[in-house]
Order: C-alpha cells, then structure tokens, then sequence
C-alpha cells in the first residue's frame, strides 16, 4: 500500500469516505499497526477501547479497526457513540494502551477520520504517529501471523457512558442547575443521549434538538457550525443560555439568552479571568492560538494575564499546556481544556464550567462576556485542487507584505491551508471594518489567480 501522501493531519486521519485513506483497507492496517506500535509484553495492557461518532460509515470503519487489532492479539473494548473527551478519558481510566475516536468533527457525513490516544489519554506524539504510518503505508514490514491461540477478542462496554457522566459531573462538583433553563444543540451526533442526561441529571430544565441522529445528519444546519440554530429556541423559550456541540462534542458554542452566538475568544477571556480570581490559573497564563482576536490578548492584559500562543489544533495549545505547565488554554473555534481536568477540549465539561461561573457570579452570560472588545475580523475558507508552499506564490507574498506594512498594530493577516481539508484559510482583522474587507477581497483574488 505505497502511498506518497501523509496520512496524518492536524487531528488524526481524516478524509472523504471510501476513498484514500478513508477505507477499510486502511481502518484494518491501521488496527494492525497501533496493535504493533502501543502493544506492551504484559498481557493486561493490550486493550484497545474504540468510540465513535454516529456517522453511518463508523460502522465500517469500527469493524474494519477492531478485525486488524484482534488479529494481532489486542482486546478491543467497543463504546459505540460517545464524545471524543469521553474516549479519551475512559482509554486512561481503563488502562487501556490506546483508544481510537472514530471520528470526522464538525465535518459533513460524507467525510470520516480516525484519532488515537495513547494510554494517558493524550494525543499520540508526532513521533509515534510516524511510526503507525510507517506500518499502515507498508514501509515497516508487516509482522507475522499469530497463532490462532493468541489473537485477541471484542467486547462491548455497556456503563462506559454512565462511567463518563459521573466523571464530568464530578469535574463541576455536581453543582446544582436548579432553575436555569438550557438549550441543549446535540447536532446529531456523539453528544445526542449523553448531553441532555447530563444537564437534566444537574437540575436543570433542558430544550434539547438535533439529536436524532439517522447516520446522515450530522452537522447538518445544527450544532457548533450552525449556533444560531440554538440560539432561535433560546429566544423562543426564553432560555438562559444555548449550547451547541459539534459532531465529535469537543468543541462548544455558546449563545446567551439574547439568542446572539458570543465568541469562542469573549468564552476563552471570561473563564481565564474566573479561574484566576479563584487562584487556579496556573502561571497567570491563557494559552490560544494565532486564530485569537486581538482583542483577547488586550483585555487578558488588563486582568493581568499573559497570552501565550500556538499553532492552530487543539493539540498544539495542549502540547504548550504541558510542556510549560499551564493548565487552561483553547481556541476561538469552541476548543477548550481545562488541564486540571481533561487531556483534551470537552465541549460538556467546558459548559458545565461556564454554567458554574455564571452561577458563582450571579451574572448572566452577556455580562460575563462583555469582558473584551473583538476587532472586526473576516475567516474566508477558500476550496484549492492543490496546496502549494505559500512561499512559491509571489503576488500572495507581496500582497502579505504590504499588508503586514500597511496594519503596522493597528491589525493582522493570517494565511494557511486547512490541516483536514483541501482549503486555505484567510483571516483578516483590523481595527476598521473596511479595511478587513478590502485587504480579504484583495487576498481573495491573488489566491484565486495564483492557486485556482
């Protein structure tokens, strides 16, 4: 199976299904592979828990991972649909040597990926990805058949849910929701059962939508995409808050009871403030991404907290998190970690603790978030048939010079492809609005006329 491209991305392998690398051939090898990577000499660590999102092609992918673990020895533990930060969890509270999400987001159905996590529940290193990728592409040789006597087997794990929302609930001290009112976006997908029970289990009164998941509308006009979704039933039932996951539920959008959606930044600013009047912020430090508002890093310095910055992906902040010992970091896409409780972004998690400090506060989540003020900005997500080094187009390159020229402190660009989709991403933002949108039209173009 020699194939010249690289199979992981940003967040795991992710791509159209039935096509490369999205196939069952590769779900298979991908099973041998962790199996020959992550597997240890003691018999008790050889288990694989798998989860899911409720996409109809996770039933393919499920088997095709499970047949290539079993094959070589590893005992698979099936969850079936639960969030990415429940997998994640239950693979380090289980002991298990790894957990794989099965999984493509906030992406359309038509698309699926695979995420693994290593026996801490933390992402694998980009060095062990090599290593599984070396085995899947055919560049390590395959290892030899095992025994019939020696191969593994799969079970299903009936209470891994109920193991997760007593886990969640402790992270917030099973603090009471009693009186408020929610509405729960579950966009059909891996949060549709468990996120409602949740909230309702807390006391409060929940509107729950976008939880008949049929394999096919996930994310379809619903949830972390679409918010204004959520946000239309907070009006209408006069709700305190919406809350809308996306497909996998690590990542959480916030609408308050105006209906209007409030950033992931102005979400970001109110919890680094909270945990830092509670003490809790480790080193006085929030760590985003270089998607981040300038805004955030204004109003953060006024509260006395630095911003420290990384890479796009949830687990660049969380590599930062860890290498420099903070404990609280996110990105304006709804990813948040909260170190001291997750290894990865829990949207539940993250709106319990919202939920918390609006209620420690007696504040209404408007108040909280008027914390900072957002320069206008404008994200053009723009399809390319190819990704060439930004560096190899020249009128892009001048054009980002006159522009950073131009700004001086008074705005920024930011230019990338997407790491999961064949897309480059435009992020304009300046103190003027028109300004934004001249310099994303001009950006625009020179793409379009160099790229295609």
């Amino acid at each position: 199976m020699k194939q010249s491209s690289k199979l992981f991305g940003t967040d795991g392998i992710r791509g159209r299904v039935n096509e490369f690398p999205i196939t069952a051939e590769v779900a298979l090898r991908m099973g041998k592979a962790v199996a020959n990577v992550l597997r240890s000499s003691g018999r008790s660590r050889n288990r694989v828990l798998i989860g899911k999102d409720t996409r109809i092609s996770g039933y393919m992918l499920e088997t095709a991972i499970t047949s290539g673990l079993v094959s070589m020895g590893m005992d698979v533990y099936l969850v079936g649909p639960l969030p990415t930060p429940a997998v994640a969890h239950l693979t380090k509270s289980m002991g298990a040597a790894a957990g794989i999400m099965i999984t493509a987001s906030h992406n359309p159905y038509e698309d699926n990926g695979m995420k693994i996590f290593g026996p801490d529940g933390y992402k694998l290193s980009d060095d062990l990805e090599s290593l599984i990728e070396g085995h899947i592409l055919g560049d390590v040789p395959e290892s030899a058949p095992l025994p019939p006597a020696n191969i593994g087997k799969a079970h299903r794990i009936d209470d891994a849910r109920g193991r997760y929302i007593e886990f969640a609930k402790n992270t917030a001290d099973n603090l009471s929701l009693h009186g408020m009112k929610i509405v729960i976006d579950c966009g059909h997908g891996a949060a549709y059962f468990i996120a409602p029970l949740i909230f309702k289990e807390l006391g409060a009164e929940v509107i729950v939508m976008a939880n008949q998941p049929d394999g096919i509308n996930i994310n379809d006009g619903c949830g972390a995409l679409h918010p204004e979704a959520a946000g239309e039933l907070v009006r209408k039932h006069n709700a305190d808050l919406g809350i809308s996951f996306d497909g996998d539920a690590d990542r959480v959008i916030f609408t308050d009871a105006n209906g209007q959606v409030v950033s992931g930044d102005r979400i970001l600013g109110l919890c680094a403030v909270s945990l830092k009047e509670h003490g809790k912020l480790k080193h006085d430090t929030l760590v985003a991404t270089v998607m981040s508002n300038l805004g955030l890093i204004e109003a953060m310095k006024k509260n006395g907290i630095h911003v420290e910055t990384a890479a796009v992906g949830d687990r660049n902040v969380i590599e930062c998190m860890r290498k420099n010992g903070y404990n609280f970091g996110g990105e304006n896409s709804g990813h948040l970690i909260f170190g001291d409780h997750v290894t990865t972004g829990d949207g539940i998690l993250s709106a319990l603790q919202v939920l918390r400090m609006m209620i420690e506060r007696k504040a209404t989540l408007a108040q909280l978030a008027a914390i900072m003020h957002e320069y206008p900005t404008q994200l053009a997500n723009l399809p390319v048939p190819a990704k060439p080094p930004l560096e190899t187009l020249p009128k892009l390159q001048e054009l980002m010079s006159q522009a950073t020229a131009a700004f001086g402190e008074s705005g920024r660009h930011l230019i990338r492809y997407s790491g999961t989709e064949n897309k480059i991403r435009v992020l304009v933002e300046h103190r003027e609005l028109s300004e934004v949108r001249a310099w994303t039209d001009r950006f625009t173009a020179a793409i379009r006329e160099e790229i295609g």
